[in-house]
């Protein structure tokens, strides 16, 4: 369990400095105040390029996560209703609110995916 939360936390940070790579980084200062369409056109390109891949990884971590944490709650439960079969029904109301909450985690991986492609 201490092995995955080191993952997810790496992972995380990971995305966070990435991202922040990404788009905070300087922009090359132009010799002359006169730029072609040509380059315009290829400085947008590069940009669309990086939000993409900015998207693709934010919002890949954010399933995988999604899916390993469901993986083991999914096993916790089934252990813990085998081990006790009488509390089957808390157990599964449990499980189901928590599938929720790690599964509205990743929606917000998404939303995030999208601003970042059309927003930003």
């Amino acid at each position: 369990m201490k092995l995955i939360k080191k993952i997810t936390i790496m992972a995380s940070v990971l995305a966070v400095v990435f991202s922040f790579c990404m788009f905070a980084a300087p922009k090359p200062v132009q010799a002359a105040e006169e730029e072609t369409v040509i380059e315009e056109t290829q400085e947008e390109d590069n940009s669309k390029g990086s939000k993409a891949l900015a998207a693709a990884i934010a919002i890949g971590l954010a399933a995988a996560a999604g899916a390993v944490g469901m993986g083991i709650a999914i096993s916790k439960s089934a252990e813990g209703i085998a081990r006790q079969p009488e509390a089957e029904g808390k157990i599964r109301t449990t499980l189901m609110l928590g599938l929720v909450f790690i599964e509205t985690a990743i929606i917000y991986a998404l939303i995030v995916a999208i601003l970042i492609i059309f927003v930003l």
